[in-house]
Protein backbone atom coordinates (compact mmCIF):
# COMPACT_ATOMS: atom_id res chain seq x y z
CA UNK A 1 0.00 0.00 0.00
CA UNK A 2 1.27 3.69 -0.78
CA UNK A 3 0.23 6.45 2.04
CA UNK A 4 -1.48 8.77 0.04
CA UNK A 5 -3.36 12.37 1.24
CA UNK A 6 -2.36 11.75 5.30
CA UNK A 7 -4.60 8.54 5.96
CA UNK A 8 -5.48 7.30 3.07
CA UNK A 9 -3.63 4.21 1.59
CA UNK A 10 -3.95 3.07 -1.93
CA UNK A 11 -3.32 -0.28 -3.69
CA UNK A 12 -0.04 0.06 -6.33
CA UNK A 13 -2.61 -0.11 -8.37
CA UNK A 14 -4.61 2.59 -8.17
CA UNK A 15 -1.39 4.64 -7.52
CA UNK A 16 -0.62 3.86 -11.00
CA UNK A 17 -4.29 4.70 -12.54
CA UNK A 18 -4.07 8.08 -10.54
CA UNK A 19 -0.62 8.59 -11.80
CA UNK A 20 -1.35 8.06 -15.35
CA UNK A 21 -4.73 10.73 -14.58
CA UNK A 22 -1.99 13.57 -13.43
CA UNK A 23 0.03 12.56 -16.66
CA UNK A 24 -2.72 12.67 -19.20
CA UNK A 25 -4.13 16.02 -17.45
CA UNK A 26 -0.74 17.53 -18.32
CA UNK A 27 0.14 20.06 -21.06
CA UNK A 28 2.41 19.24 -24.17
CA UNK A 29 5.23 21.36 -22.70
CA UNK A 30 4.95 20.02 -19.38
CA UNK A 31 4.93 16.27 -20.58
CA UNK A 32 8.15 17.45 -22.33
CA UNK A 33 9.72 18.67 -19.11
CA UNK A 34 8.77 15.59 -17.24
CA UNK A 35 10.20 13.55 -19.73
CA UNK A 36 13.36 15.44 -19.42
CA UNK A 37 14.01 14.84 -16.11
CA UNK A 38 13.38 11.44 -16.47
CA UNK A 39 15.52 10.86 -18.96
CA UNK A 40 18.35 12.99 -16.87
CA UNK A 41 17.56 10.37 -13.77
CA UNK A 42 17.76 7.61 -15.73
CA UNK A 43 21.43 8.54 -17.11
CA UNK A 44 22.34 9.63 -13.56
CA UNK A 45 20.91 6.20 -12.12
CA UNK A 46 18.11 7.36 -9.65
CA UNK A 47 15.45 4.71 -9.16
CA UNK A 48 12.24 5.42 -10.77
CA UNK A 49 10.92 3.05 -8.19
CA UNK A 50 7.73 5.97 -8.18
CA UNK A 51 6.50 5.09 -11.41
CA UNK A 52 7.13 1.38 -11.81
CA UNK A 53 4.75 -1.21 -9.73
CA UNK A 54 6.98 -2.55 -6.87
CA UNK A 55 7.61 -6.31 -6.73
CA UNK A 56 6.72 -6.71 -3.32
CA UNK A 57 5.05 -4.22 -1.35
CA UNK A 58 6.69 -3.31 2.24
CA UNK A 59 4.65 -4.89 4.93
CA UNK A 60 3.20 -2.37 7.53
CA UNK A 61 4.44 -1.81 10.88
CA UNK A 62 2.82 -4.51 13.29
CA UNK A 63 1.41 -2.10 15.33
CA UNK A 64 -0.22 1.88 14.11
CA UNK A 65 1.45 4.38 15.24
CA UNK A 66 1.39 7.76 14.03
CA UNK A 67 1.28 11.05 16.05
CA UNK A 68 3.17 10.95 18.25
CA UNK A 69 5.80 9.16 16.13
CA UNK A 70 6.39 5.51 17.21
CA UNK A 71 3.79 5.89 20.17
CA UNK A 72 0.68 3.30 20.20
CA UNK A 73 -3.11 4.42 20.29
CA UNK A 74 -1.77 8.00 19.80
CA UNK A 75 -0.69 8.10 23.37
CA UNK A 76 -3.43 7.12 25.24
CA UNK A 77 -3.74 4.02 28.02
CA UNK A 78 -4.58 0.94 26.54
CA UNK A 79 -5.76 -0.91 29.94
CA UNK A 80 -7.79 2.63 31.05
CA UNK A 81 -10.22 1.18 27.85
CA UNK A 82 -10.84 -2.17 30.54
CA UNK A 83 -10.18 -0.43 33.91
CA UNK A 84 -12.11 3.13 33.48
CA UNK A 85 -13.97 2.37 30.39
CA UNK A 86 -12.95 5.33 28.54
CA UNK A 87 -10.21 6.39 26.57
CA UNK A 88 -7.65 7.99 29.09
CA UNK A 89 -4.09 9.92 27.77
CA UNK A 90 -1.13 8.23 28.57
CA UNK A 91 1.75 10.01 30.44
CA UNK A 92 5.09 10.12 28.05
CA UNK A 93 7.12 9.80 31.63
CA UNK A 94 5.46 5.93 32.39
CA UNK A 95 5.86 4.02 29.30
CA UNK A 96 6.70 0.53 28.15
CA UNK A 97 8.16 -1.03 24.72
CA UNK A 98 5.94 -3.86 22.89
CA UNK A 99 5.82 -5.00 19.39
CA UNK A 100 7.85 -2.21 18.08
CA UNK A 101 6.27 0.71 19.51
CA UNK A 102 6.28 2.47 22.82
CA UNK A 103 2.70 2.65 24.81
CA UNK A 104 2.08 5.28 27.44
CA UNK A 105 0.16 4.62 30.38
CA UNK A 106 -1.43 7.02 32.86
CA UNK A 107 -0.21 5.28 36.16
CA UNK A 108 1.96 3.12 37.04
CA UNK A 109 0.15 0.74 37.96
CA UNK A 110 -2.08 0.05 34.37
CA UNK A 111 1.43 -0.24 33.15
CA UNK A 112 2.41 -3.48 35.18
CA UNK A 113 -0.84 -4.44 33.91
CA UNK A 114 0.01 -4.55 30.97
CA UNK A 115 3.62 -5.26 30.96
CA UNK A 116 2.32 -8.52 32.60
CA UNK A 117 -0.28 -9.01 29.75
CA UNK A 118 0.33 -7.36 26.56
CA UNK A 119 -2.11 -9.30 24.90
CA UNK A 120 -4.90 -8.72 27.41
CA UNK A 121 -4.68 -4.99 26.91
CA UNK A 122 -3.15 -4.24 23.53
CA UNK A 123 -5.87 -3.03 20.80
CA UNK A 124 -6.53 -5.94 18.29
CA UNK A 125 -5.28 -5.56 14.69
CA UNK A 126 -2.32 -3.49 16.18
CA UNK A 127 -4.71 -0.57 16.49
CA UNK A 128 -5.36 -0.54 12.91
CA UNK A 129 -8.99 0.17 12.10
CA UNK A 130 -11.07 -2.79 13.02
CA UNK A 131 -13.83 -2.67 10.53
CA UNK A 132 -10.77 -1.49 7.40
CA UNK A 133 -8.88 -4.93 8.17
CA UNK A 134 -12.58 -7.00 8.49
CA UNK A 135 -12.78 -5.36 4.93
CA UNK A 136 -9.49 -6.15 3.85
CA UNK A 137 -7.63 -3.33 3.99
CA UNK A 138 -5.66 -1.05 6.62
CA UNK A 139 -6.53 1.99 7.96
CA UNK A 140 -5.62 4.63 11.28
CA UNK A 141 -7.03 3.66 14.58
CA UNK A 142 -8.53 6.70 16.45
CA UNK A 143 -8.29 6.19 20.10
CA UNK A 144 -11.57 7.91 20.67
CA UNK A 145 -13.46 5.00 17.78
CA UNK A 146 -13.48 2.36 20.79
CA UNK A 147 -15.32 -0.40 21.59
CA UNK A 148 -14.73 -3.15 23.75
CA UNK A 149 -16.49 -6.61 23.01
CA UNK A 150 -15.62 -9.87 24.19
CA UNK A 151 -12.92 -8.45 26.70
CA UNK A 152 -11.22 -7.31 23.53
CA UNK A 153 -10.28 -3.77 22.12
CA UNK A 154 -10.70 -2.81 19.06
CA UNK A 155 -10.38 1.05 17.53
CA UNK A 156 -11.92 2.30 14.34
CA UNK A 157 -11.22 5.11 11.67
CA UNK A 158 -13.98 7.36 13.47
CA UNK A 159 -17.32 7.34 15.36
CA UNK A 160 -18.94 6.86 12.10
CA UNK A 161 -16.89 3.66 11.17
CA UNK A 162 -17.21 2.55 14.76
CA UNK A 163 -21.16 2.30 14.33
CA UNK A 164 -21.16 0.52 11.08
CA UNK A 165 -18.35 -2.01 13.04
CA UNK A 166 -20.67 -2.28 15.95
CA UNK A 167 -23.75 -3.63 13.41
CA UNK A 168 -21.93 -6.95 12.95
CA UNK A 169 -19.22 -7.04 15.98
CA UNK A 170 -19.02 -11.16 15.66
CA UNK A 171 -19.03 -11.44 11.88
CA UNK A 172 -16.32 -8.42 11.62
CA UNK A 173 -14.46 -10.09 14.16
CA UNK A 174 -14.06 -13.26 12.30
CA UNK A 175 -13.34 -11.03 8.88
CA UNK A 176 -10.77 -9.37 10.75
CA UNK A 177 -9.32 -12.39 12.73
CA UNK A 178 -9.30 -13.74 8.89
CA UNK A 179 -7.55 -11.07 7.31
CA UNK A 180 -5.38 -10.39 9.94
CA UNK A 181 -1.84 -10.15 9.66
CA UNK A 182 -1.66 -10.53 6.13
CA UNK A 183 -3.62 -7.17 5.65
CA UNK A 184 -0.17 -5.67 6.56
CA UNK A 185 1.49 -7.00 3.30
CA UNK A 186 -1.69 -5.16 1.00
Amino acid sequence: MIEAAGRRRVSPLRAESLIAAAFESLTMQSRRTLFRHLALGIAAGTSLAVLSRPAAAARLPAVFTSKPKGVAVGGYDTVAYFTDKKPVKGNPAITAEHNGAVWWFATEANKALFVANPARYAPQYGGYCAWAVASGYTADGDPEAWSVANDKLYLNYNKAVRSAWARDIPGNVKKGDANWPVVLDK
